[in-house]
């Protein structure tokens, strides 16, 4: 059988509940290109998953609208419920449409791990810039695509220590890909893009570059996965309409 969202969607849950310090950074580097505050504010959470930033956004005072093309993915989000003072609402919708999103809707929209999964981001960003307001701004994460890439591994480098270095992938091979790792989030897949494609895509559609980070791991995600020391997870970025 090949997994889907759907059908890993109850162990990504579980996952999350019981806490993994690489998701957690990922939900934290995020928010920190947004205000503090963001009461009276819309947001829109792309590819939101359980709602795990989602319900942070809403915590922030947002007014947030999830949207997830997984069916199951948004029952555990709405079974999860909202963490005042904002409010969440979700529905299952496409990334590459935002069909229930209406144009001009929203002052963000956020995208934590969720763009490298849509199969089309030139028509994603579209959609995007098409529901935001007029200087709103997209703030999204990514697997760093230099670390990241298909065929990426890790090698060992000194036995006596167990350190291990990651060895590049297939850098330019651009494409859907498929962990064969069963613990692995991207055995329902991912779409691996270059540093440039990202960059170049969002000044295609008329975005202005706003921010970008490649933060270090912390203290827990390395203590979760040591041999992530001194390599970027993430690549984030925020650009304004």
């Amino acid at each position: 059988m090949t997994d889907s969202w759907d059908t890993i969607a109850d162990w990504y849950a579980e996952l999350l509940r019981t806490g993994s310090a690489l998701n957690d950074f990922n939900r934290d580097v995020l928010l920190d290109q947004l205000p503090d505050a963001l009461t009276g504010q819309r947001v829109l959470d792309l590819g939101c998953g359980e709602g795990f930033i989602a319900r942070a956004l809403a915590a922030r005072g947002a007014s947030v609208t999830g949207i997830d093309p997984s069916a199951r993915l948004i029952e555990h989000a709405r079974a999860a419920g909202a963490v005042g003072p904002g409010s969440v609402v979700y529905a299952v919708d496409d990334g590459c449409l935002l069909g229930t999103v209406a144009d001009g809707a929203v002052d963000w929209v956020t995208a934590g791990l969720s763009l490298n999964h849509v199969p089309d981001l030139d028509a994603a960003f579209a959609a995007v810039r098409r529901v935001l307001t007029a200087g709103g701004s997209l703030v999204f994460s990514v697997p760093h695509p230099c670390f990241e890439a298909p065929d990426a591994s890790w090698t060992p480098v000194d036995e006596a220590s167990g350190a291990v270095r990651r060895v590049v992938g297939d850098y330019l091979a651009e494409g859907f890909w498929r962990s064969d790792n069963p613990h692995a989030v991207r055995r329902a897949g991912n779409q691996h893009r270059t540093l440039s494609t990202y960059l170049t895509a969002l000044l295609r559609h008329g975005f202005t570059l706003q921010a970008i980070a490649e933060p270090a791991p912390t203290v827990q995600v390395t203590a979760q996965q040591p041999q992530r020391a001194g390599l970027p997870p993430f690549l984030v970025i925020r650009a304004g309409r």
